[in-house]
Order: C-alpha cells, then structure tokens, then sequence
C-alpha cells in the first residue's frame, strides 16, 4: 500500500516559505498533501490555488490558516494531523517577522521573538512528537545563528542548553529589553542575532534528545540556512544584490535535505547550509549595522 507523506510550512504566503511550498509540491507524490500555512485566510487560499495550478505541482495542496504566534493553535494542528494522518513526514518553520531599517527594534521585540522563538518552540515541542520515522523537522534560521556572534557573557546560557532552559533565556533577554538593560547585560541591539541563536539552540536542544532513535530511523531534526536570498523581508537592508538567491534557489539545497535518501549523521541537530554544518561555537560578534543581514 503507499503511504501518503504529509508536509507542512509556516509562512508560506509568499518569498522563500512559497518556494519551499511549490519545491514540496513539485516533488512529492499525486497521493502526497503539501499544507501551505499562514495567518491571513484569503492570503492562504490564493496561495494554494497558486501553487497547486502550477505545471510543475505533482502532490495535493491545501491551504491552512495558522498563526504561529498562537501556540495552541500550533498543538492543535499538530495533533489534528496525528489524528487524521497518523503524524506528518515534513515540517518547514519559515515564519519571520518583516523589519524595516527605520523601525525601532525595542518596540518591534514583542512580535519578533514571538514569531521566530516562541513558535519555534512550539512546533518543536508539537510536531516532534508526531514526526513520523524517516521525517524531516527543519527550523529556518540563518548563518547569525552560530554562538560566537553573541558576547561570551551569554554563551552559558544556550550552550548545551535544555528547550526549557533556551526558552528561559529568550523570556530573561525579552524582559531585559522591556526594562532598557539588555545592552549593559551583552544582548546586542539587533534582534536578528540572538533570536538565530536562539533558534539554533533549540534545535539542538530537541534533537540531542532525540539523536540514537531518530538517526536509526532516517529522521532529520536541523536548522537550516539558506543563504542570502532576495525577498521583501531582506530587501531593505540590502544595496548589493548581485549575490542574492531567488527564493526558489534558495529553498533547492533546503529540499535537498528533505528528499535525501539517507541523514548524513554530522547534519543532524546542526546549522546546516548548503548541505555543509556551519559549527556552532564559530563566529563573531557582528557590528550593528550588519547584525541584521540574513544570509
């Protein structure tokens, strides 16, 4: 009997989460479905209708409202697809919040940490446990996410760090900026690069848990980054684009890892981009004005 694969990404509406949509799409089965996510209904609907007209779309395409800033409504999905489908194959966390240069990074905190940390948190905790074996959970983050680009004082607190300890961590950096102390603590004024780091931590929180079972059973659990790519995020903070990627460049070496037939066992729980581990103690603190890049 074939078994259908479930997919599903976060932030798909458009840029890089729409490419990873219509690359799923393209390469699954016709028996197979690709959920295509987001938090406007009429944003979702057109975009599956999109995607699924698309000549190149093989697999069945469904939108699904989800606000991943709502993390009961992340469980209930999760939970949703253990009923209906015995778990999912694919997960894609993409969701991010759009910045401008010009825009206060203390007064944006709230809705940028909820969308890239307290959801990251969520869907590892949901959809880790309906994985299903031989499954590919991968958190979207980006080269910033390696810990030397943090000041050492806040090393202790993401390396080798438990889910609930990152999440901690994420809560006490928050309150820091809330209460305008955060700088004098080591937290950069960009918020881009703790959140990657914290990002990366808790995937390896999760999969250093998991690692011996998973690895036996052909399951990834990884962040990945994509390199630089040219969407309306990153746009803005960019004046040289020669070396930008187009969203369906940049989500490719992403798909990789989903459809490889074998985990490569250095790849698991790591930073991975294109198909290469970018160490997690590397790095250097960035200046300012750069700690925003995404590449």
């Amino acid at each position: 009997m074939t078994t259908t694969r479930i997919a599903l990404v976060t932030g798909a509406n458009q840029g890089l989460g729409r490419a990873f949509a219509e690359g799923l799409a393209a390469r699954m089965n016709p028996q197979d479905l690709v959920l295509l996510t987001g938090r406007s209904q009429q944003r979702v609907a057109d975009a599956a209708r999109d995607v699924a007209q698309l000549p190149a779309t093989r697999a069945r395409v469904e939108g699904r409202v989800l606000d991943v800033t709502d993390t009961e409504a992340i469980a209930r999905i999760a939970e949703d697809l253990r009923a209906r489908h015995g778990g999912v194959d694919v997960v894609i966390s993409n969701a991010v919040t759009r910045l401008l240069p010009e825009e206060s990074q203390s007064e944006r905190a709230d809705e940028f940490i909820d969308v890239s940390n307290t959801a990251t948190h969520a869907i590892l905790r949901s959809f880790g446990p309906v994985l299903r074996p031989g499954g590919r959970l991968l958190v979207v983050a980006s080269s910033l996410g390696t810990l030397g680009h943090l000041d050492g004082r806040l090393h202790h607190l993401f390396d080798g760090a438990s889910l609930d300890q990152v999440e901690y961590a994420v809560e006490s950096w928050r309150s820091a900026i809330h209460h305008k102390t955060a700088q004098e603590a080591g937290w950069p004024l960009w918020l881009n690069v703790p959140s990657k780091v914290a990002q990366v931590a808790a995937v390896r929180a999760v999969a250093a848990e998991r690692r011996a079972r998973d690895l036996a059973d052909g399951t990834l659990v990884a962040a990945v980054c994509p390199g630089m790519v040219d969407t309306a995020t990153s746009r803005p903070w960019f004046s040289d684009y020669s070396q930008a990627q187009s969203p369906a460049r940049a989500a490719g070496a992403v798909l990789d890892l989903v459809f490889a037939e074998h985990v490569e066992p250095e790849l698991y729980g790591e930073l991975v981009r294109f198909g290469k581990v970018l160490p997690w103690h590397d790095g250097t603190p960035p200046v300012e004005q750069d700690a925003m890049l995404v590449p």
